[in-house]
């Protein structure tokens, strides 16, 4: 690691003792340059601002959720409506597990990113994905009756409904800190659970 590497690393290190004390608002940016043992001078020649830093820390991140739901999206929207039915449990499935993997791996970051962005960009990070999920499904319905399959069409109101619910469902597994398994156990519980009511309202089954 370089001189310009480890210096940077101790700044984010401080960084994110600071935002996770304090969150974004809060924090001190004094502090963390205090923290790192450096000067405001040094400091500014990684960073120009707090916001700059906290981006840092946090966008890496929520991009490669997005990225992960976005491959998953393009792979199945290349399968047929037929197919489409039969793969979105296995499909959804394997998408949340590997969500799942990733956020446990930089778990300090995703708690950063969710709990402790107010005041920046980031507290949209579960609309986006509530926004992806809601045209995805409408797609979905769209393509089955276009298939020919009888299913009702649901406004985009109520499906922003269903889909918020599930991911602000899910992201409560950092809110609340919890373990990696119990994480797994009850997000599969979580995925049932709106599986069977999709399968309801389409009557059919995934």
């Amino acid at each position: 690691m370089t001189g310009n590497e480890e210096t940077k690393a101790k700044i984010e290190k401080a960084a994110l003792a600071e935002f996770m004390d304090k969150g974004f608002a809060n924090a001190s940016l004094r502090q963390i340059v205090k923290n790192a043992g450096l000067t405001t001078g040094a400091f500014y020649k990684y960073y120009s601002t707090k916001e700059s830093l906290f981006a840092a820390l946090v966008e890496p991140y929520a991009n490669k959720i997005y990225s992960i739901y976005d491959v998953t999206l393009q792979n199945f929207q290349t399968l047929t409506s037929e197919e489409q039915q039969k793969a979105m449990t296995r499909v959804s499935t394997d998408s949340i597990s590997e969500m799942l993997d990733y956020i446990y791996e930089h778990y300090d970051n995703f708690k950063l990113l969710l709990c402790k962005a107010d005041g920046t960009p980031f507290t949209s990070f579960i609309h986006n994905l509530v926004e992806k999920e809601t045209d995805s499904t409408l797609r979905f319905i769209e393509d089955m009756r276009n298939s020919g399959t009888n299913i009702p069409r649901l406004d985009k109101d109520f499906v922003h409904m269903v889909s918020s619910g599930m991911f602000s469902a899910m992201f409560e597994i950092v809110a609340h800190d919890m373990e990696k398994s119990k994480a797994v156990e009850r997000v599969k519980m979580l995925k049932k659970f709106y599986t069977g009511g999709w399968e309801k309202l389409f009557g059919i089954s995934f």
